[in-house]
């Protein structure tokens, strides 16, 4: 594909981005949170009684709250309680991202696992670096590739071929992505994510997962998510969908580098919280339709 070419099918893919079917649309009331997470005066008790009137999304929140995922000591009952821990966008996050997780986890339970993993080193990065909002970092994980369960539902015939490319040619994922699309996920759900008008510090970590230092801000979220992806990929959780880890770029590893004592501390802390990711993912696969213990 000469570079004409893929810039056409660049512009095709993102049009038919905007008119994208096969994926759960927004739900509404995340129009409405996008308004009321602005509003410098907005309370957490205001904010949770808008969320407490759909009583799935309550459901599917409080259950993944109070996951081993999230990992809070103390059971929490009121929509108010978690918005106070995780905060105003993490919330409003989780709500926008619950229909594409209930896809993943219907569709393509390894690349969810992955997901979820990443999501997890990532928030132990982040606290280990003294990040303002660990767990938005670790948000910014949960979506990293997201874009890959765009190709899945709504490029279907491009996914076939990409998958039999990973297969008979032993390339990564990206590298077919790229050839056959002109664009990889990384791009593609960053797109998708703006679209819902999720914060740059979110976004920009999700286009520049595989090469951190392009990005224009936020390197230090983009250089955790990427670092949390390739350990994630080599401990064996889950599946990015080829067999492949990801290169390390050198440059954001010195932006997160940890010495050998405080790394294996890192790698404990991960394995302990694995263990417990398992046993949610398979109770998550066990209750139909909600995000559960």
């Amino acid at each position: 594909m000469d570079k004409q070419d893929q810039g056409q099918k660049r512009q095709d893919i993102r049009h038919r981005l905007r008119y994208i079917k096969s994926l759960p649309t927004l739900p509404p009331i995340a129009s409405m949170l996008n308004k009321m997470v602005e509003d410098e005066e907005m309370t957490a008790s205001r904010l949770g009684s808008v969320i407490e009137k759909d009583q799935v999304l309550t459901s599917k929140l409080l259950k993944m709250v109070n996951s081993s995922f999230f990992g809070f000591p103390q059971r929490i009952g009121a929509v108010s309680n978690a918005i106070v821990l995780l905060g105003f966008n993490v919330i409003k996050t989780l709500i926008v991202t619950s229909s594409i997780f209930d896809v993943m986890q219907s569709s393509d339970v390894g690349l969810w696992e992955h997901s979820l993993g990443c999501a997890t080193a990532a928030g132990i990065f982040a606290k280990r670096h003294g990040l303002k909002n660990p767990e938005e970092v670790s948000t910014a994980g949960l979506i990293h590739d997201l874009g890959k369960v765009v190709i899945r539902a709504e490029f279907t015939k491009e996914y076939e071929e990409i998958q039999n490319m990973v297969k008979e040619r032993g390339i990564s994922m990206r590298e077919a992505e790229l050839e056959c699309l002109g664009v990889a996920h990384p791009e593609i759900g960053g797109w998708l994510i703006k679209q819902w008008n999720l914060p740059d510090r979110l976004i920009l970590p999700v286009i520049y997962h595989h090469n951190p230092e392009d990005a224009t801000d936020f390197r230090d979220i983009a250089a955790i998510v990427h670092f949390s992806d390739i350990l994630i990929r080599a401990v064996g959780f889950g599946s990015g969908g080829d067999k492949w880890v990801p290169p390390l770029d050198h440059k954001a590893w010195e932006r997160i580098k940890m010495g050998k004592g405080e790394m294996k501390e890192v790698l404990n802390e991960l394995d302990e919280k694995i263990i417990e990711l398992k046993d949610f993912t398979l109770r998550m696969q066990q209750t139909k339709g909600g995000a559960g213990e």
